[in-house]
This record gives structure tokens, sequence and C-alpha cells, in this order.
């Protein structure tokens, strides 16, 4: 991984800049939402306080960390820890609380000029209910429903590994929300499909894919993890082909739109991601040693699309095993 900030100081202007004659349109549909181009962070791995860096209104949207319905403060340290190929982290999901979400940081959010994208979470199943009617008649563009959180109901499994509790959250979140809901998934199933057409079934408008994988490291001199909790969440460069075989079976299992996510740092990585079926991108770890990093990915796309030969992003979503058109 690279380490250090690196500003472009040409990110600033990106919003401002009109497209040039013959530029690629980025437009996207996502689950009834119209993206001005299909890359946006992945639940807490950006936030309104990075907006000196570059226009927020830059991206396609932009999504908050996962919100809980009481204050949680998280994992104790060390929580982050930096791996060969990405990175290892234990964070423990703090959170405010809705309500302190709602009258706090959900107001720069709003503040960004693009769509916001309010990730939810709960320990129990009526947790999530309960943010959701908290947060129902705010001003928001669509929930992501994180059924990765270990639940208590379940001895500390995943929610989304069942298809049946998957859902009952989206069906329970649907009732007390007029928002379209997108659901993100855990990796950590067999059969990540089954699981995505549970999601759909039950009205969810699109799927992210996928959360961190499970994994760890070890300091050999003591003889202990490096992390505070033991394990934490692995992600980077080092997921990508992971996510993009699970982004594949996903597309091919449902008829709503996938949200890629896992280890995309370049156009050429979003790419990819559509080219396997994915409809938009979700950008984490790379936003963390290169906060610029979404801004270069949308400089860069345009670009790349015409060296790809078309004249629209939307061009290359599910096009995996065709023939590239005749430039």
């Amino acid at each position: 991984m690279e380490t250090g900030l690196v500003v472009d100081k040409d990110a600033g202007a990106l919003a401002d800049t009109p497209p040039g004659p013959g530029a690629a349109d980025l437009s996207i549909e996502l689950g009834g939402l119209l993206l001005t181009n299909p890359v946006m962070p992945a639940s807490g791995c950006f936030g309104p306080e990075l907006a000196p860096l570059f226009p927020l209104a830059a991206l396609g949207a932009v999504v908050t960390k996962t919100v809980f319905a009481e204050h949680r403060a998280g994992n104790p340290a060390h929580r982050l820890t930096e791996t060969s190929y990405g990175m290892l982290n234990s964070v423990g999901i703090p959170s405010p609380g809705s309500e302190s979400f709602r009258n706090g940081l959900l107001r720069r959010y709003q503040e960004s000029g693009t769509h916001v994208v309010v990730s939810i979470g709960g320990l129990l199943t009526p947790e999530y209910y309960t943010v959701a009617e908290d947060l129902a008649e705010e001003d928001i563009a669509a929930f992501e429903v994180n059924v990765s959180c270990p639940n208590l109901e379940r001895g500390g499994l995943a929610i989304g590994t069942s298809p049946e509790r998957v859902a009952e959250v989206v069906a329970g979140v649907l009732e007390r929300v007029s928002r379209p809901v997108f659901v993100k998934l855990t990796p950590t199933v067999s059969a990540i499909g089954a699981v995505a057409r549970a999601a759909e079934d039950a009205g969810a408008a699109a799927v992210t894919v996928a959360n961190s994988f499970s994994g760890m490291s070890v300091n050999i001199h003591s003889r202990a993890s490096t992390l505070g909790t033991g394990a934490g969440g692995y992600t980077g460069p080092g997921i990508k082909p992971l996510a993009l075989k699970l982004v594949r079976d996903a597309a091919a299992a449902v008829d709503i739109p996938v949200i890629g996510c896992g280890g995309i740092s370049t156009a050429e990585d979003v790419a990819e991601f559509l080219i396997a079926g994915a409809t938009a991108v979700q950008v984490g770890t790379a936003t963390f040693t290169r906060p610029t990093s979404m801004a270069d990915i949308i400089r860069d796309l345009g670009p790349l699309c015409g060296r790809l030969g078309v004249s629209r992003v939307a061009e290359l979503i599910g096009t995996l095993d065709q023939e590239p058109p005749t430039r």
C-alpha cells in the first residue's frame, strides 16, 4: 500500500470542469436514482471533513458511516494495521446513535451537493427498524442496510449469512421508509447469489458486494495479534480478485443493480467491476492513503471510456466475455 497523504492540485477543479467535445457520459441509474457517475465512497471511509480536498458534489453519491440506534464507542486499540497488499481494521463501527447523527453529522453530508446514502446497522434485528424510523423523514436519497454486523440474536454471526434473516431485515426497513434500500452483503457466505436474491425478493433496490473479508496479522515479537480484538476486516488491493468474482456471481443471480466494492483504486479497476456486472462502485481503503483517489478515478474514467471504445460508461456494465467494440 502507499503511505503518506497525496493531494492532487487539480482535483479541486473537477466538478467545475465541463466535459470536452466527445467526452464520455459517466451517468448511471442506480435503484431509481440518477448518478452523475458511478463512483461513491464505501461506508465509513470518507466523510465531509475531507471536503476541502475536492468538491464532494463531484461524486455520484456519498455514503455515511453505519449508524446504530444508540451510541457506540467502537473497539479498543490497536484498530488499524497495514499489510503487504491491503489493510486490516477493527474499528468496531463507532456511532453517535441515530438521534445525534440526525441532528449533527447528517446535516454536513446533506451539504455535499450530491446524493446522500445512509448506512444503517443493528446488533439486533429491531435495531435496524429503530434507525430507519428515526431517519425516515430526513432528506436522504437511499438507505444502505449493512447486514454484515455481528448479530446478537444469532451468537454473533452476521445477519447476512442467512437469506431468511436478510429478507426479514430488508422487508422491515422498507415498511418504515419511502426511499430506495440497498443491502451491503457479507462475503463470508457459500453462495452470495442466494443472499442477493433474498434481498431482491424482499424489495431491495440494489446490493453492495461486498463488505470486508475476515483476517488477521501477527506480531512475531510479542506473539500477539496486531489488532486489539485479534482479528478484523481485510480490505484493499489484495481482495479485488475475490470481490470481482462475488460481483459477477451476484449480478448473475439478480436483476437489480450491484454496487461493486473491494480493492478499487483506479479507473481501470472501476471498468473491471462494471464489466463483471456492477452498475456502480464504492471506494474504501484507497481513500485512506490517497484522499483524492475518487476524484482521480472520476477524472480518468472518461478518457478510459474513449480508449475502450464506448461513449457511455453504462455500456461497460455486464459485458464480460463480450467482444469489445470495433474502433
